[in-house]
């Protein structure tokens, strides 16, 4: 064999094998996806209803709760729903609550009227404390899911691409591969692989947008924090007064869709147990201020939370760390959708 045909043959090896191992999904294209069935409910307007179910969507001035055969059904709020805990115990009673305590993968219990929209207007609200521990644990505000699941399926869509072309090219080969056959059974070896890869991260972006459905799109527009003397849930007067500064860029602005989230901590002086319920009491201090003087809706408040000792933002050896640390950080949020539209 002259060393052009030897080249000839070493090209032509290459190619195919750059091609085949292109080809993701050639022994499985057409792949089942299974999705959960979801019924939505219309109430109609003035029936007593009573359900029990999952929190699935949170929105400022409603919600939404799927029961356990998957019907959902819109819950909207006023301010003449009553909210309590339900408290295990003998001598433990129901505590009230606010609807700032309804948030996603709560379990709750809802008694109201249909309303025109098919909408049932929650009058009463209960919920279990161990349930709400629950979905404390649950909620988190981490870097956003989203955009993993969307990388996730950016590559998945390149994937699907890549293997289409591959698809075409393979087909327009077919007739130039025999004396390669021994070749592509190999490269169908490393295909297996690379298809086990793919199915992986289908997985992965199907789960990924499991968990986004339940995930409000919110914008944090502005961001405060405000801090405590050392044991003391008391806003001291230069908090009220950052307090009011923020208010004031706000005052004007349109309040429809937004939603303020307060979450107190502490440093690291006493028991973790202390310091939770320190935290938890600053956090409230700062709704009753903003409540009590611009009169905002509890529906507009994400549900207090306090973190303790547990997320410091400066080291606690030092007197200055430990001041940063007894703080409440109140985040405004937009929903995307709603300013979006209000934009356009």
């Amino acid at each position: 064999m002259n060393i052009s045909k030897l080249r000839f043959w070493l090209s032509a090896i290459s190619f195919v094998l750059f091609m085949v191992s292109g080809t993701f999904a050639q022994d499985n294209p057409t792949r089942q996806r299974s999705i959960n069935s979801v019924n939505a409910r219309s109430v109609p307007a003035g029936q007593k209803l009573k359900i029990t179910g999952i929190v699935s969507k949170r929105n400022a001035d409603s919600f939404t709760l799927r029961e356990p055969d998957g019907t959902e059904t819109v819950v909207a709020l006023n301010d003449a729903t009553k909210v309590k805990a339900d408290q295990k115990g003998l001598f433990r009673g129901d505590k009230a609550a606010g609807v700032s305590y309804i948030l996603r993968g709560l379990r709750l219990k809802v008694e109201g009227r249909g309303d025109v929209n098919g909408q049932l207007v929650a009058a009463k609200i209960s919920f279990t404390e161990e349930d709400l521990l629950t979905a404390q644990a649950l909620e988190s505000r981490v870097d956003p899911v989203e955009t993993m699941a969307t990388d996730t399926k950016e590559l998945a869509e390149a994937n699907q691409k890549r293997l289409d072309d591959a698809e075409r090219n393979a087909e327009k080969l077919a007739g130039q591969i025999d004396e390669l056959s021994a070749l592509a059974a190999a490269s169908r070896e490393a295909t297996k692989v690379a298809q086990a890869s793919a199915d992986q991260a289908e997985q992965d972006a199907k789960l990924a947008n499991q968990r986004i459905n339940g995930l409000d799109d919110y914008d944090v527009v502005q961001s405060l924090s405000v801090h405590f003397r050392s044991g003391s849930a008391e806003l001291t007067d230069l908090a009220k007064e950052e307090i009011d500064d923020a208010a004031a860029k706000l005052r004007n602005e349109n309040m429809k869709g937004w939603l303020i989230e307060v979450i107190g901590y502490a440093d690291s002086q006493g028991t973790s147990a202390r310091n939770r319920s320190l935290s938890e009491r600053r956090a409230q201090a700062v709704i009753n201020y903003l409540v009590t003087k611009y009169s905002l809706p509890m529906r507009r408040m994400v549900q207090p939370f306090g973190y303790g000792d547990s997320r410091p933002v400066a080291t606690n050896e030092t007197r200055e760390g430990r001041s940063l640390n007894r703080r409440v950080e109140i985040n405004i949020l937009v929903n995307k959708s709603i300013a979006a539209a209000a934009g356009s």
